[in-house]
């Protein structure tokens, strides 16, 4: 599929010029600079040296006081603390980090999390069943919560007081919990609202630090855990989470704790993690123990204190993403033939497949692969519990949680946010919701948005890259979302010598645009042009820079993410 490009418009000229002499950099750079919202010596200061004095006082949060001080009642009191947690990576590195501190300073301590299948995603009744059976009276929730009013209010009667830590949208009415951290509550002043959930329970810890004067050099042994939880639930890299990734991973390249360190290591890397790494090494593997299994193998892992305890919960949790990427696989298949075979489901602006006999925990992955295929709002279900459950992803720019809630009558639950979301639905009520999402996606979303575009950030010539430039533009990681790698656009390159494929999909060739500038170039998912580019003819590419390492030399190379010619443009 012919992807749109996108050239972001030029801002203030004069800005960008002034902020250019202020740092003495190329033009080009301090364009992408403005676009990132740094457009003073100050901003980019911060944002070339990010330091830990840049984290927000946690008692800014709202309810943070009020956290501290339930927590320090409960130590004194010798209370049993429940630490719990989804069973995602964002929950589960939540709960390890949590669980980890306040283990140092209190033995009465344990955690939950919920089963995917029996349970499903948030606070459970089982749960607090589980607490009240075992003399828990104090449950810290993590990444879950925020909407789970009946719940807290169940625990109430039960004498158990929740502090959640949320980071997700609450509805009108919050959960009537001891305390709730959440900055995107309408009523908390927290400056920065992108936080992850582990995020959350950083803050708490930080919070918890300050209170007690515990040094908070003990707190930043946790950081390679936000990293990952920053990494892998997709939030902003900017703010007080670019700080945090960044000393994360420095931590998690440097002395990352023992359950990390096993990961990396069966992932068969071991150096020079970013954050593209960890969402597709790291990440999918602590998600596999809950999609699989059960998720407190994950957290087991993350808590380990010795590495051959870490090795040994490690190889399960591999093997358990060994089986996850063969269901997926063997559904994605599935459900990619469901479509081809049914010209109907082709031919609409929405996919909605069901087969009972899919593997419920992977079929979020599968719908983000059928997006990435035909490039439309997407939901994969599959039957639990006696009803249909689903995972729904979006595509750039169309509010899927807002088309879900006018299904809101044929859904028995649904929650999630703008590009993602879960929802469950009596059997019966498919056709009728394949049929109503179809038409409510039709009417609202605009044709160029099923189209995937490539934003463009700056054109330049080949010449201008050189190591001074990659060595600032290097500055600018972490990247991530609203900080992605700047993508650059040069026009009218040639092949120098001939094109290959590699992988049977991959393209691989040496470019030119005069006769002194030549780059090595790697296009993933790009061999289908090998015929156009070695006819000869000049083409336009868009691309990243990265470096590149083979047999102990490194040197630039270009990552290709698109190619076009006055025919194909």
């Amino acid at each position: 599929m012919q992807k749109r490009w996108v050239e972001q418009k030029v801002q203030d000229l004069a800005e960008i010029e002034e902020l250019r002499q202020a740092l003495k950099i190329d033009a080009v750079l301090a364009r992408l600079l403005v676009g990132r919202g740094v457009n003073s010596f100050e901003k980019a200061r911060d944002f070339f040296r990010p330091t830990l004095e840049h984290l927000h006082d946690p008692f800014g949060m709202k309810d943070m006081d009020l956290a501290v001080a339930r927590i320090e009642t409960a130590i004194a009191n010798h209370e049993n603390i429940l630490v719990y947690g989804d069973y995602d990576v964002d929950g589960t590195t939540s709960v390890a980090l949590v669980y980890s501190f306040f283990k140092k300073y209190h033995s009465a301590i344990d955690f939950y999390i919920p089963d995917r299948y029996k349970e499903g995603y948030g606070i459970s009744s089982q749960g607090i069943d589980y607490a009240s059976e075992h003399g828990f009276t104090l449950i810290i929730a993590l990444d879950c919560g925020i909407k789970s009013i009946d719940k807290i209010d169940y625990a109430n009667s039960m004498g158990i007081d929740f502090i959640i830590c949320d980071h997700h949208l609450p509805g009108d009415t919050l959960p009537a919990a001891f305390a709730v951290l959440d900055p995107k509550r309408a009523d908390c002043e927290y400056p920065y609202k992108e936080l992850s959930g582990c995020g959350i329970g950083f803050k708490l810890i930080q919070a918890y630090s300050q209170k007690n004067n515990i040094p908070l050099s003990d707190i930043f042994c946790y950081l390679d855990l936000v990293a990952v939880s920053i990494a892998s639930d997709i939030v902003p890299v900017t703010g007080e989470n670019r700080v945090l990734a960044w000393y994360g991973l420095k931590k998690l390249n440097d002395d990352p704790c023992k359950g990390l360190s096993a990961l990396m290591n069966l992932s068969g890397r071991r150096e020079n993690f970013t954050i593209t790494d960890v969402v597709f090494t790291i990440g999918p593997r602590i998600n596999a123990a809950g999609r699989i299994d059960d998720a407190k193998h994950a957290v087991n892992l993350l808590i380990a204190e010795t590495e051959e305890i870490a090795l040994e919960k490690g190889q399960v949790i591999n093997i358990k993403n060994t089986e996850r990427k063969e269901h997926d696989s063997t559904i994605t298949e599935q459900a990619l033939a469901l479509i081809a075979a049914d010209p109907q489901l082709i031919s609409r602006k929405t996919t909605v497949v069901y087969n009972q006999e899919w593997h419920k925990g992977v079929i979020g992955i599968v719908a983000s692969r059928l997006t990435e295929k035909y490039y439309r709002p997407t939901i994969v279900m599959t039957l639990s519990n006696g009803h249909a459950a689903g995972s729904a992803r979006s595509v750039l720019g169309f509010d899927l949680y807002e088309a879900l809630s006018e299904c809101s009558d044929l859904l028995e639950q649904f929650g999630g946010h703008k590009y993602a979301a879960g929802l469950t639905m009596k059997t019966e009520n498919i056709p009728a919701f394949q049929q109503r999402f179809e038409e409510v996606v039709s009417r609202s979303i605009p044709d160029e948005l099923l189209v995937q575009a490539i934003s463009i950030d700056a054109e330049i010539e080949l010449s201008s890259i050189d190591p001074k430039f990659y060595r600032i533009l290097k500055q600018f990681e972490p990247f991530g979302p609203q900080n992605m790698a700047p993508i650059f656009l040069s026009r009218n390159v040639y092949t120098y010598g001939s094109a290959s494929t590699v992988g049977g999909k991959h393209l691989k060739m040496t470019i030119r645009q005069d006769k002194q500038t030549f780059f090595n170039c790697i296009g993933f998912g790009l061999g289908d042009h090998l015929p156009l580019i070695n006819s000869g003819i000049p083409f336009d590419i868009c691309y990243t820079i990265e470096e590149n390492t083979w047999m102990d030399k490194t040197s630039l190379q270009l990552n290709i993410k698109g190619i076009r010619t006055l025919q194909t443009a």
